[in-house]
């Protein structure tokens, strides 16, 4: 019930936030925008401490970490990799030409309006 509470505690501070942004449509925009942004960070700070937001943050640190254990290509292996894709798209767009330039011609003879 606890985590409830401050998660909703959270979604109100960033309600908060934007209805301070709105409300003071009088002044500076910086003051309005730090006025979301200050909303924002309180509703975050709020959520981080519910078991919830807790469990978000394990998630995105662990994440990170895997993120940092991926083997990203070389250069060289991303445009080889980019030249396949364009050559069968291509290839891909050739074909579908061809498909669909055969059946023009089929339709039209079928239809008895061939110009040839």
């Amino acid at each position: 019930m606890a985590d409830k509470i401050k998660i909703a505690i959270a979604v109100l501070l960033l309600i908060a936030g934007i209805a301070a942004f709105y409300y003071c449509s009088e002044s500076a925009m910086i003051i309005r925008v730090a006025a979301v942004i200050g909303g924002a960070v309180a509703g975050a700070v709020a959520f981080g401490t519910s078991v919830p937001g807790k469990a978000f943050v394990t998630y995105a640190r662990e994440s990170i970490d895997e993120a940092k254990r991926v083997v990203w290509p070389t250069r060289k292996e991303t445009l080889q990799t980019t030249g396949v894709v364009f050559a069968f798209v291509v290839v891909m767009a050739v074909f579908l030409w061809l498909v669909d330039a055969g059946l023009l011609w089929a339709v039209r003879l079928l239809m008895g309006r061939s110009d040839s």
